[in-house]
């Protein structure tokens, strides 16, 4: 296949897998570090992984990628077969973690339009070793096998062997049948994703054309002849339509049951059968049962293993579950599946998706505009049927928008998992024995904001485990666990998501930090008695803020806190830290569900209008002449119910023209911003209105406490209140 031969959406399909693939890989390397082994069945995903990436990467002719995966295939293989003793765990993970960091790498230049052209000989060599290593500790010789298995992969006229069956009394066996849409791409690899979406309740699976993966042309053969999978299993046809459905293009499926007996006649015909007959084997009647079996078990030919069994038929205790595995079973009602219902999900580029969402606000602007219009405000009309039918416009337009929201909301579960690398990467440097515990990942915000905090994330994540954490000999010393421990966690509060990072360590010392801050000159005209706990804490959050006095590779600098509350702001959101000494920190993102569309506050001072979000919003008030405090430098504060609260005028502060000067001619708002509170003063409220977030143009310079604008129903502009910056203020 040419370079011309490959599409735009074949690359990005390639991408995606190959992405989804490096991310099980390393999780499943994680997850075993405190094992310290890899079970059977990670063993088997591990390969099966490496086998589809190389398949894949070699069709799309991207070979370094294609090569440096066969090598670790190659490594999986032998210890697949043959079992050996003293696996270094360690060593493995590192290089398997290494080889995923390549792909990746490779990804990235994929992704930005270049060639993946980093040489993988080093990493092929270090893996060269490792097998020799496990090769000594074992009866087999590795070469042998890996020879065994290169002449299987050759054969491609016989049916290919996926996984190693483990029969049981409740075993069935089914004969699948699968159709693809004669405009779907990459039919090959979408075949071998149906294989792969299996493998959880296979007992034993094979398929025909044999050579989907290794073979582009392939493709073309399954878009004329279908898709034959022969599948052994205790699960029924429902599970297994469910499950198949997950891969995209499907036409049809069909599912038959057969007998053990039909299995094994099957295998002569199947084996007799050359490469380039395929689809004979594929369109049989399907009113006869067709099933693939297995020819090529690991430990010997088809001899072999047909001696084998007569040998263990022989056997008194197995005669009763032969006979029972032999005995046909009833065959169920097929569940029809029809046609344009096969497919569960399609696949959306993020781009339509953007735009969708921008329409979507676009649409409710139009709305608010047609409802708000002055024309409907002539006295003597009759809108009784106009407001029924805005009624349902609104409805409408409501629904589509929880619709369309939905489908931007992600789980936080693939941000989650790659912490765990983090974790991984950064004890080990550091010679820290540290654990991650994760809690709620299934909690779903807006995909732009998880595209922000992930960096945030990180940081988080690296300044528990070096800053936060002590050393195993500090911790054992002081009477704690030598093991440290990290909490990331997510849950929903109101409309805000809240992520944080936990730790078990020495927590944060007050002292330090506030001398740091005076030297560093924060305080201002401040004494430390005019601090509470949390402003002090929130002193390590200042560009270059540092208590560390050794600079490591993660930490000491004072840039990684300052970025992380710059890149929570930029989605509204805030940082909030909590620490007792020597017992441990917790920092926690309180960020919004969504940027898009927000419930938002209208208000005006002089020709001016604001809008603040609803959710920071405590109270509107009318206060006297009396209730308003003037300081000497010019500091107003405003005295409600026994509470003092500094006042902001936005004329003043903004130089706007036309505004209200008296107190008591004007409304207060009272806006809440963490634990903190401040009053606004307005001319005047105009309502409650949902407004869609649009950035401020970059163009203009950006303002202190404004986070953008938006459209009003009478075709205004107003600007959004950052209720954070004005407080902060």
């Amino acid at each position: 296949m040419g370079d011309d031969m490959i599409t735009e959406g074949m690359l990005d399909m390639f991408i995606f897998e190959t992405e989804q693939g490096l991310e099980n890989l390393e999780n499943i390397c994680l997850e075993s570090k405190d094992i310290g082994e890899f079970d059977e069945d990670n063993v088997n995903e591990i390969f099966r992984i490496m086998h589809t990436i190389k398949g894949s990467s070699a069709v799309m002719m991207f070979q370094n990628v294609a090569t440096l995966a066969h090598k670790l295939e190659d490594v999986f293989y032998f210890i697949r077969e043959s079992h050996p003793d003293d696996v270094p765990h360690d060593e493995l993970v590192d290089d398997v973690l290494e080889v995923s960091d390549f792909i990746t790498e490779e990804l990235e230049k994929i992704k930005d339009g270049a060639d993946p052209d980093e040489d993988p000989a080093a990493l092929i060599e270090k893996l060269d070793k490792f097998l020799k290593k496990i090769q000594n500790k074992s009866d087999k010789d590795a070469e042998q096998v890996i020879a065994e298995k290169q002449e299987k992969a050759k054969e491609s006229e016989k049916p290919h062997f996926y996984i190693a069956p483990v029969a049981s009394d409740d075993s069935k066996f089914y004969n699948i049948y699968i159709t693809y849409y004669k405009e779907t791409e990459m039919a090959n690899i979408r075949a071998y994703m149906a294989v792969n979406s299996l493998k959880g309740i296979a007992e034993d699976i094979l398929y025909t054309p044999s050579d989907i993966i290794s073979n582009p042309d392939s493709a073309d053969v399954v878009l004329e002849f279908g898709f034959r999978i022969a599948l052994q299993t205790t699960e029924g046809p429902q599970t297994i339509t469910e499950l198949i459905n997950s891969s995209a293009g499907i036409e049809n499926i069909e599912i038959k049951e057969c007998t053990s007996d039909e299995f094994l006649d099957f295998c002569v015909e199947a084996e007799s059968k050359p490469a380039s007959s395929a689809g004979d084997v594929l369109t049989a009647p399907v009113e006869k049962p067709t099933i693939l079996v297995d020819s090529q078990k690991p430990g010997g030919s088809r001899e072999e293993k047909e001696e084998a069994d007569k040998q263990t038929k022989e056997k008194e205790n197995e005669t009763d579950k032969a006979e029972q595995k032999a005995k046909p079973k009833k065959k169920p009602k097929r569940a029809p599946v029809k046609k344009g219902e096969a497919q569960s999900f399609i696949s959306v580029n993020i781009k339509k998706m953007d735009l969708l969402m921008d329409l979507i606000g676009e649409l409710v602007i139009a709305e608010a505009v047609v409802l708000q219009n002055p024309d409907l405000k002539v006295p003597g009309l009759d809108l009784t049927n106009f407001q029924k039918s805005a009624g349902q416009l609104s409805k409408i337009t409501s629904e589509l928008q929880d619709a369309i929201m939905a489908m931007r909301m992600m789980p936080l579960k693939n941000t989650f998992q790659k912490m765990n690398r983090i974790v991984y990467d950064t004890s080990k440097k550091l010679g820290k024995d540290i654990e991650l515990e994760v809690i709620g990942e299934d909690t779903e915000v807006d995909k732009n904001i998880i595209e922000h905090i992930s960096d945030p994330l990180m940081h988080l994540i690296r300044n528990s485990v070096d800053h936060g954490i002590e050393s195993d000999e500090d911790r054992k010393a002081i009477g704690k666990t030598e093991k440290g421990k990290v909490v990331l966690e997510a849950k929903n509060e109101g409309g805000q998501v809240w992520i944080s990072v936990s730790d078990n360590g020495k927590g944060l010392k007050k002292d330090e930090i506030l001398e740091k801050a005076k030297a560093n000159g924060l305080l201002g005209n401040r004494t430390e008695k005019d601090l509470t706990e949390k402003e002090i804490f929130n002193f390590i959050t200042v560009p270059g803020f540092s208590t560390k006095k050794k600079v490591t590779e993660y930490s000491g600098r004072g840039v990684g806190m300052d970025v992380v509350v710059k890149n929570i702001q930029q989605v509204g959101g805030v940082l909030d830290i909590e620490s007792v000494e020597g017992q441990g920190s917790t920092m926690t993102m309180k960020i919004p569900l969504t940027l898009a569309i927000i419930d938002g506050i209208i208000f005006s001072v002089g020709e001016t209008n604001f809008v603040t979000p609803t959710n920071s919003v405590t109270e509107f008030i009318r206060i006297e002449k009396d209730k308003l405090i003037v300081e000497p430098d010019g500091e107003e504060y405003v005295m409600i119910r026994e509470e003092c609260y500094p006042l902001i005028r936005l004329n003043r502060f903004y130089h706007l023209d036309n505004a209200v000067e008296e107190i008591d001619e004007g409304i207060v708002i009272i806006l809440n911003h963490e634990d903190r509170k401040l009053a606004v003063f307005a001319d005047r409220l105009a309502g409650e209105q949902e407004i869609v977030v649009k950035p401020i143009p970059s163009y203009v310079k950006k303002v202190k406490g404004i986070s953008g604008c938006t459209q009003l129903g009478d075709g205004s502009i107003s600007l959004i209140l950052d209720t954070g910056g004005l407080v902060m203020n």
